[in-house]
């Protein structure tokens, strides 16, 4: 009888070692190795049958490489198209991640059933066929070309790719999956990355896209070796509040196309509703005007949107201030105090602080910073600003206003959803759309401002 082979992997990161250590030496954590069997067993089979043991290779000069056109293939989801940078690429492989119940599995079968002329094989290892089955009613979407497997090891979804023969793969998910060349249990480091391996080979050879659901830790990571994100091609984070009903599609990595693009869904009982407009999600409608909200102007990639910030300002009735920000940067509103304080001559270190951004989404452009400082004013004069007043721009450490991107396209969306003013830095004039008919107000300082929204 041979031998077992087993050897320690961290849990947080996949370094491994063949003994126990306390401290990982690669990611500093402390008790993360586990001992895992990986034994190999002969492979029986390969995925897919290739020349790579006959065929010559001759390595190529970069001029004498042929630029090939790649169609990419259309999800008919326009949302998770930008976010890939136009459609799925022949025989990348994409990893999508997100909480558990945040609608992953929703999203890549809606993907599925609605693409058109593309025969899909879905791989689940977490329900049965009868569930997907309830869930494709529930979504309408019964009539495709969509073939549903519900298998977890590796070797026989292989034999079922060879007599289907799909466009595209989607598995659900990789942590679930098992291969039998490594004699560790399903989830485990070692199976994780054999698994991924066998299916990023897979979609190389074969040059058919591929679409990996994993899981997250506690801490908000993916599940398993960091060589898992190493491996495949995209990257996306599929994150949301459960208290609201939007979710945020964003890529993380992508080889094929931009990172700082992003897609928004609203989660509806016909599953998700793709949202093209989030400004309308993310404005909320009031009958009358309230002091401590002022809207701001910021941008997710490519895309403007306008959010409402809500700003609270209270004496402390506790002794030490209070400072709670949700959605903004806490170290940032500190400093945004700091400035109020000692170049506008607004006293509000003896005052509780409360920002919030409506909606429940978290933003870290600096544009929005003058919409904060604004609301924050409003709350503490407890005076209205005007609902057809918005804000983008940046302020500095010395009260200055700075000018920020692409404000063409803030200035353009504001005018579509129907604001008529925005306060903006003298130093983005030229940058301001000779054909806009809303009215663009160019400031310097912080009491500028302060004198033209609450003279």
């Amino acid at each position: 009888m041979a031998k077992i082979k087993t050897t320690f992997f961290c849990q947080n990161c996949g370094a491994e070692s063949p003994k126990w250590i306390g401290k990982c030496p690669s990611c500093g954590q402390w008790n993360t190795f586990v001992e895992e069997v990986i034994q190999k067993t002969e492979a029986k089979e390969p995925w897919i049958k290739s020349d790579a043991h006959t065929k010559k290779i001759t390595p190529k000069r970069i001029a004498d490489i042929e630029l090939g056109q790649q169609q990419r293939l259309d999800t008919q989801n326009k949302e998770l198209n930008r976010v890939l940078g136009g459609g799925l690429v022949p025989g990348s492989i994409v990893l999508l991640g997100g909480e558990p119940g945040i609608g992953k599995s929703t999203l890549l079968l809606q993907v599925a059933l609605q693409m058109k002329n593309q025969k899909v094989l879905y791989v689940s290892g977490e329900e049965s066929e009868q569930q997907i089955r309830m869930r494709a009613d529930r979504l309408n979407l019964t009539m495709s070309e969509t073939y549903i497997l519900t298998e977890t090891n590796t070797q026989r979804i292989a034999q079922a790719i060879r007599d289907i023969q799909p466009d595209v793969l989607i598995v659900d998910s990789i942590q679930t999956m098992q291969t039998e060349h490594i004699e560790s249990t399903a989830g485990s480091i070692s199976q994780i990355r054999e698994s991924a391996g066998e299916f990023h080979k897979f979609a190389k050879q074969s040059n058919t896209p591929v679409l990996l659901i994993g899981h997250i830790t506690k801490d908000g990571s993916l599940a398993g070796p960091k060589i898992l994100e190493h491996m495949v091609d995209s990257v996306l984070h599929f994150e949301g509040d459960r208290n609201y009903g939007y979710r945020i599609l964003r890529s993380v990595k992508n080889r094929f196309g931009s990172t700082s693009e992003l897609g928004i869904y609203e989660m509806q009982n016909t599953g998700l509703r793709e949202v093209s407009n989030p400004s309308e999600i993310l404005l909320s409608h009031r009958d009358q005007m309230l002091s401590g909200i002022a809207i701001g102007s910021t941008m997710e990639g490519m895309r403007p949107m306008l959010i409402e910030i809500q700003a609270l300002v209270s004496s402390a009735a506790y002794g030490t201030p209070q400072r709670s920000t949700t959605g903004f940067d806490g170290r940032r509103l500190n400093m945004l105090l700091a400035v109020l304080e000692k170049r506008a001559g607004f006293r509000l270190g003896a005052k509780d602080v409360f920002v919030n951004v409506a909606g429940g989404i978290k933003v870290d452009d600096p544009a929005i910073d003058l919409a904060v400082v604004c609301a924050i004013l409003s709350s503490n004069e407890d005076i209205e600003i005007d609902d057809k007043t918005c804000f983008a721009a940046e302020v500095g450490l010395s009260g200055e206003i700075r000018s920020v991107n692409r404000i063409e396209q803030r200035i353009s969306e504001a005018e579509k959803l129907g604001f008529e003013r925005i306060i903006i830095s003298k130093f983005n004039q030229k940058a301001i759309p000779k054909s806009a008919k809303i009215e663009v107000i160019a400031v310097n300082k912080v009491e500028e401002v302060f004198k033209y929204v609450f003279a």
